[in-house]
């Protein structure tokens, strides 16, 4: 089964674009700042999770995994900004900007 056919691929994917489309609307110039700080945040995480070649399987693994460490690490990266960390902002952002570097992200 190609990532194209993987339900779960397919789903995280949706969830990801979503993310990315309401990371793009309009916010506070602080929330904004917030956000992309914690996108390299997320993207450094990631590096160590999953590494710079990755499947896009491994990375909804890794996605799958994130409730377990993404609070944590958006609060300490924005403490002065919680509207910045909402998982499916952010995190979602993260992961669909993440996913186009996979080795299998055309599929």
């Amino acid at each position: 089964m190609s990532a194209g056919d993987d339900p779960a691929v397919d789903t995280a994917r949706f969830a990801w674009e979503d993310g990315a489309a309401r990371m793009a609307e309009p916010a506070p110039l602080a929330v904004v700042r917030a956000r992309r700080r914690i996108v390299t945040a997320v993207h450094d995480e990631l590096r160590r999770r999953v590494g710079v070649t990755f499947t896009l399987r491994q990375l909804v693994a890794a996605y799958d995994e994130a409730s377990s460490w993404y609070l944590d690490l958006a609060a300490r990266t924005a403490p002065r900004e919680p509207d910045s960390w909402d998982p499916a902002v952010t995190l979602d952002g993260a992961f669909s900007s993440y996913a186009r570097t996979a080795t299998d992200a055309r599929g």
